[in-house]
C-alpha cells in the first residue's frame, strides 16, 4: 500500500513538474536553433543553457520515477531486435565528443566471434549502457574508457538461473581508467541515492540513481551486473545478458510484455536518457516508444475471444486479428492457432494500436470496418511509421477494395465472406510462411547497368537477388515462384504488366506481387505499367533512394534488417517529407504556455494553427471548421476535461475519423488507456519531444 501511494504521489508531482518544464523545454530549444538569426552567439549560447538545464531536471524527475516504478514492480519488457554494430555505432556518436573534450582515450571493442543481433528490451539496454559511460567518463581524468563486448561462459553469479540457462550470455563491459572505488564501497554504489564518497556528489554531481537503476533494469532482463574496481586504477563493470530474453526462464508470465507487476512505464518515455536509441534506431519509432500498456490493462479493450496474449514467448510467431466480428475473429484464431501461430484479437482501432505496440505482431489481419475508425487509418498510421511499416498486414473486408489495400502496403486482401474454413488455412499458411522466411526472394527485371550496379550493392546481404535481363529470364523466375517482390526499369518490352497479371493465377490472395518501377523520367514507361495497376500494387521511383526505400517497404523489411544505406536513404526520406506544409492543426489546452510552444514548432513546418483553452471552444471548432487535420488534446483541463471532449467529438460527424492526439503530464496508471479509449489515436507525454511530435503528425497525416 505504502508503495502505492508513493507511485501516485510521484505520479502528480511529476503532472505538476512536467507542465512548466514542457514550454521551458520546447521554446528553449526554438532559441537554441535561431531560425530567424536575431540571436547573438552569447544568447543562443544562454538559450542552450536553459536547455540543457532543463533536461537535467526532466532526467532527475524521469530516475526517480523510473526507480519507483521498478520497485513497485510496474516495468514491462518490451522485446526486439537490435543490432550490435548499430549500437557500436550509436555509443560512439554519443560519447566521441565526451571523450575528445575530457582529452581521454575511447574505445570501442568487439570481441569475435560475436552474435549479430540481441534480443531484449533495447531501449533498457541502451538505458543501462549509458549509465555506465556516462558514470566511467565522469570519473575518468585522463586514459581510456573502454566499451567492450564479448560471448561469455562465466563471470556471474552461479545461482543466475537464467544466465546459466541461456544459449549464448554477452558481456558488456565499461572499463575506465578512473578514480576507482574501494571495496568497502563496491556494494552501496548499487542502492539508490548512495555514492563512494559523501563528497562525490558536490565535486562530480549526481544523484547515486544511475547504477541503481542499472541493476534492477539488468535483473529484469535476465542479466547482472558485475563490478571490479581498485583505487586510483580504475573500474570494470560488466553487463552480462543472455543474447535472447526468454521470460519464461525467470519465473515471469510468458509474454513479450511478461508480467502485469513489469507493466510498461505509464507515459514514461525517458527523452533525456534515450539519446543513443535516437541514434541506433531512427527517430521514426513512435509506435515503439509511445506505448504504456500494462497487462493487466489491456482486458480494458477486451480479451472477449480468449486469445493467447498471456501466453507469448519471446520467438513466437504472433498473429494480431483485428476484426469487428467476434465469432469470425475466434474462427480466425482457431485457425492461427492450428497454423502454428500465437493469436491476438482486437476488435476495435484502438486497441489494434495499443496491441502493435505493445507485442510488435509478426503478422496482422486486419477488417476494413470497425466501429471506432476506419481500417484504412490503421494501415496507413503502421504503414507511415519506420517502427511498424513492415509488419506484413492482409486486409480481411466486405469492402471491395483490393487496390486501395495493397497500394497501401498491405501483403494481401481476401474478401469476406471467405467460402470455407480451408481458404482461409491456406492464407494463414501462407502469411506463417512469409514471417518465418527471413530471406526474401527479389526479381530484378533491368539491364547491366551502372543503376543496377549501385542498387544491388545497395541491398541487404540477406536478401535474395535473382536477375534477369530478358522477360523469357523473368517469365521463368515468376513461374518457379517465391518472388516476393519484382524491381525493373521497364525497359525490357517484351516483358508488360500482362506477364505479371498471368503470373498473380499461381499466386495465393494473402501474397500478392508488389512492382517497383524505376523511371526517371520516362512518363511512357510508367503509363504502360500503369494500364495494369488495377491487378497489383505498383510504386514508381525516380531515384536510388526512392528504389530502396520502396524495395524495403514491399519487401517488409524492418530497418535492423537493411543495410547501412538503406538504413540511411529510407530515414532521409522520411524526414524530408513535408507532408505537415499548410496542414491545420487544432492545439486543446488551458495552458497558454503550452499552446504558444507548440504553436511555435508547427508554424516552422508550416502548419496553421487553431487554439481553445477548454474543452467546450474545441467542440464548437470542430463543428464550425472543416479544415482542421488534426487536434492535440491536452488531458487536464479544469470544467471539460480532455476526456470528456474527446468524447463529444468523436460523436460529430465531422469528429468521427477526425485524428486526435492526446497530450498529457500525467504520469498514472491507465492514463493511456483512458484516452484511448475516449477516442485519441495516439498519445504523447509531456514534455513533449519536438520530432517524436514531427512523427505522429507525419504518420497521420500522411495521406
Amino acid at each position: 500500500l505504502t508503495s502505492k501511494y508513493k507511485s501516485e504521489f510521484l505520479a502528480n508531482m511529476s503532472h505538476e513538474l512536467r507542465t512548466p518544464l514542457n514550454s521551458l523545454l520546447i521554446l528553449s530549444d526554438q532559441l537554441c536553433k535561431n531560425t530567424d538569426g536575431n540571436l547573438t552567439t552569447k544568447q543562443v549560447e544562454f538559450a542552450k543553457t536553459i536547455h540543457l538545464s532543463g533536461n537535467d531536471l526532466l532526467m532527475l524527475i524521469n530516475d526517480i520515477l523510473d526507480l519507483s516504478k521498478i520497485e513497485s514492480g510496474t516495468v514491462a519488457v518490451d522485446v526486439s531486435e537490435l543490432r550490435l554494430d548499430d549500437l557500436q555505432r550509436s555509443v560512439d556518436r554519443s560519447f566521441r565528443h565526451v571523450a575528445e573534450s575530457k582529452h581521454v582515450e575511447f574505445v570501442l571493442n568487439a570481441v569475435q566471434p560475436l552474435p549479430k543481433t540481441v534480443v531484449t528490451d533495447v531501449k533498457r539496454l541502451q538505458q543501462i549502457i549509458k549509465n555506465l559511460l556516462s558514470n566511467a567518463f565522469k570519473f575518468t581524468h585522463q586514459g581510456q574508457v573502454t566499451l567492450s563486448m564479448a560471448l561469455a561462459d562465466s563471470g556471474w553469479s552461479r545461482d543466475n538461473e537464467e544466465l546459466n540457462r541461456a544459449g549464448q550470455v554477452i558481456a558488456f563491459s565499461v572499463s575506465d581508467t578512473g578514480i576507482g572505488i574501494s571495496a568497502d564501497k563496491q556494494q552501496i554504489i548499487f542502492e539508490a541515492f548512495q555514492q563512494a564518497d559523501g563528497s562525490t556528489s558536490r565535486k562530480y554531481g549526481g544523484t547515486g540513481l544511475g547504477l541503481a537503476i542499472s541493476r534492477e533494469l539488468s535483473r529484469l532482463l535476465g542479466g547482472e551486473i558485475r563490478l571490479v574496481s581498485t583505487p586510483s586504477q580504475g573500474s570494470t563493470f560488466t553487463l552480462y545478458l543472455p543474447q535472447s530474453y526468454n521470460p519464461s526462464r525467470s519465473g515471469r508470465h510468458g509474454r513479450t510484455i511478461v508480467h502485469e507487476s513489469e507493466a510498461k512505464l505509464q507515459a514514461e518515455r525517458l527523452h533525456a536518457l534515450d539519446d543513443i536509441a535516437a541514434t541506433a534506431r531512427p527517430q521514426t519509432t513512435p509506435l515503439a516508444e509511445v506505448h504504456e500498456l500494462p497487462t493487466s490493462e489491456l482486458v480494458q479493450f477486451g480479451n472477449v475471444a480468449d486469445d493467447d496474449r498471456n501466453e507469448i514467448l519471446a520467438g513466437d510467431k504472433v498473429l494480431l486479428i483485428v476484426e469487428n466480428d467476434l465469432a469470425f475473429a475466434k474462427m480466425l484464431l482457431e485457425a492461427a492457432r492450428r497454423t502454428g501461430f500465437k493469436g491476438l484479437v482486437s476488435t476495435s482501432g484502438g486497441g489494434a494500436l495499443a496491441m502493435t505496440r505493445e507485442y510488435q505482431p509478426s503478422v496482422i489481419t486486419l477488417d476494413i470496418f470497425l466501429p471506432d475508425m476506419e481500417g484504412w487509418r490503421i494501415l496507413e498510421r503502421l504503414k507511415a511509421d519506420l517502427s511498424t511499416r513492415h509488419i506484413p498486414i492482409c486486409v480481411v473486408s466486405t469492402d471491395d477494395s483490393c487496390q486501395r489495400a495493397l497500394n497501401s502496403g498491405a501483403i494481401g486482401f481476401l474478401t469476406k465472406p471467405l467460402q470455407s474454413v480451408d481458404v482461409v488455412n491456406e492464407a494463414l499458411a501462407h502469411l506463417y510462411q512469409f514471417a518465418d522466411q527471413s530471406t526474401k526472394r527479389l526479381l530484378v527485371l533491368m539491364p547491366d547497368s551502372p543503376l543496377r550496379v549501385r542498387y544491388l550493392a545497395s541491398l541487404d546481404s540477406e536478401t535474395q537477388v535473382t536477375t534477369a535481363e530478358t522477360a523469357d529470364q523473368a517469365r521463368a523466375a515468376l513461374a518457379e515462384g517465391g518472388i516476393d517482390c519484382l524491381v525493373t526499369d521497364g525497359s525490357i518490352t517484351a516483358f508488360g504488366p500482362e506477364d505479371v497479371i498471368e503470373s498473380l493465377d499461381r499466386r495465393p490472395l494473402a501474397r500478392q506481387l508488389p512492382i517497383v518501377l524505376y523511371c526517371e523520367g520516362d512518363e511512357t514507361v510508367g503509363a504502360q505499367w500503369k494500364r495494369g495497376h488495377s491487378a497489383f500494387a505498383l510504386r514508381q521511383a525516380r531515384s536510388l533512394e526512392r528504389l530502396l526505400d520502396a524495395t524495403a517497404f514491399f519487401l517488409h523489411r524492418g530497418t535492423a534488417a537493411m543495410s547501412e544505406l538503406e538504413r540511411q536513404s529510407v530515414q532521409a526520406l522520411y524526414d524530408a517529407a513535408r507532408v505537415l506544409d499548410g496542414r491545420k492543426a487544432l492545439i486543446v489546452d488551458d495552458d497558454m504556455r503550452n499552446i504558444f510552444a507548440l504553436a511555435t514548432v508547427l508554424d516552422e513546418q508550416g502548419m496553421v494553427i487553431v487554439s481553445a483553452d477548454n474543452g467546450r471552444d474545441a467542440i464548437r471548432l470542430v463543428q464550425s471548421d472543416p479544415t482542421i487535420d488534426i487536434v492535440l488534446m491536452d488531458i487536464m483541463m479544469p470544467e471539460m476535461d480532455g476526456i470528456a471532449t474527446m468524447k463529444e467529438i468523436r460523436k460529430l460527424p465531422r469528429g468521427k475519423n477526425l485524428p486526435i492526439v492526446a497530450v498529457t503530464a500525467k504520469a498514472m496508471k491507465g492514463d493511456r488507456e483512458k484516452c484511448i479509449e475516449a477516442g485519441a489515436w495516439d498519445y504523447l507525454s509531456k514534455p513533449v519531444d519536438t520530432s517524436h511530435l514531427l512523427v505522429v503528425l507525419r504518420s497521420w497525416l500522411c495521406q
